[in-house]
């Protein structure tokens, strides 16, 4: 279920026509050859989400978006319109359902080169369809 989650999350992702005019990628892993702004997952975790009658998991997600510049308010733009896309994803996918789609916690820094990286957390819980 974590690697379906993953796919309808990039997918949903991908599908936004703004996220689609800002980012230059929206991947599955930190991309290799994409200049920034780019989104990727960089991290995900399952555990047991069962119940007596069905299956389930809980998947952690992390998300990390990377821009260049020195416009923190273009990152911080970036970032509201990637965690109001999550927070709309449908609960009913092809296999599962999201019982639940929480956002943990954020991390922001600066790096070298005025690059800035945003990493996004989430947890989602599923249900086996």
């Amino acid at each position: 279920m974590e690697l379906h989650f993953r796919a309808a999350l990039l997918a949903w992702l991908s599908a936004d026509p703004l996220l689609s005019a800002g980012l230059n990628t929206i991947a599955e892993e930190a991309p290799l050859r994409a200049s920034p702004p780019w989104l990727g997952i960089v991290a995900s975790a399952s555990s047991d989400f069962g119940h007596k009658t069905g299956q389930g998991r809980e998947v952690r997600v992390a998300l990390e978006l990377q821009t260049l510049g020195d416009n923190a308010a273009g990152t911080a733009a970036l970032t509201s319109a990637i965690e109001a896309r999550i927070a709309a994803m449908p609960a009913d996918q092809p296999g599962f359902r999201i019982a639940s789609l929480t956002f943990l916690r954020a991390r922001a820094e600066q790096r070298g080169e005025a690059r800035r990286a945003v990493l996004l957390e989430y947890r989602a819980r599923l249900i086996a369809a």
